[in-house]
């Protein structure tokens, strides 16, 4: 382990930050990040209460069954989404305890996971949430695509790892800090880490699409799973973040 980060508070517990929209502030994980050291990524989940009242998770975080009591006071749990295909390893321990979700896969994660997926994302919404949220599939890398998620009545963009942005003094750990500083992901100019960038490498044609779609949602916050989310100027965010693809 290579560092620790202070997690955000309150922890475990839904934040609504617009009409029927939540976050959840997860516990920090440890993750190889590609190589056998672990650094520390803070967590977090988003919540979608849907026109049928049912709700829909975003990254579902790691449960606990205080966390689950407050969800579940929300509304019935109709949707578990892994939006890429790292973000996986929690969702099994929600489909245990709600066996009658649709459990929704990311491009590529049915290869690398034990969950039990019953449907796909697709570059569209599908029937089942299109009236309230619209999704695109960012193309392009050659190891990861990710679903985006736009909350029309919120005007809330969901990301998970295509930005990333961790704050210096929640992160303690000199080689941690270097790390994230080399990756280009500190706040408050956090975007996708640079291996990531590197993976869309002569496919910026494929990615361009989903940016331009990004900004023309004319989101007013961006809500990402790891570090501190953008509550507010969501498309001066995404021009910035993605200035790499748009330069």
């Amino acid at each position: 382990m290579v560092g620790s980060y202070d997690a955000y508070q309150p922890l475990n517990t839904p934040i609504e930050i617009g009409p029927d929209i939540w976050i959840v502030n997860g516990p920090v994980l440890q993750w190889g990040y590609g190589i056998p050291i672990k650094w520390p990524f803070p967590t977090r989940m988003t919540i979608v209460r849907l026109p049928d009242g049912g709700l829909w998770l975003h990254s579902p975080t790691r449960p606990d069954e205080t966390l689950i009591a407050k969800v579940e006071a929300l509304g019935p749990i109709r949707h578990l989404v892994s939006p890429n295909l790292i973000h996986h390893v929690s969702i099994g321990a929600w489909t245990k305890r709600f066996p009658d979700a649709k459990i929704w896969a990311s491009p590529g994660v049915r290869d690398r996971s034990e969950v039990q997926f019953t449907d796909d994302l697709a570059d569209l919404p599908p029937e089942d949430w299109a009236s309230a949220i619209d999704q695109r599939i960012a193309r392009g890398s050659r190891v990861l695509e990710e679903a985006i998620f736009f909350h029309k009545a919120s005007k809330v963009l969901i990301l998970t790892d295509l930005i990333e942005n961790f704050e210096d003094q929640r992160l303690h750990g000199w080689l941690a800090r270097i790390m994230y500083r080399l990756i280009g992901v500190m706040a408050p100019h956090g975007r996708a880490p640079r291996d990531l960038r590197a993976t869309f490498a002569g496919h910026h044609d494929q990615l361009k699409p989903t940016i331009d779609w990004m900004i023309g949602c004319a989101p007013e916050r961006v809500v990402i799973a790891h570090g501190k989310w953008f509550e507010e100027n969501g498309t001066a965010v995404i021009r910035r973040a993605f200035d790499w693809v748009r330069g």
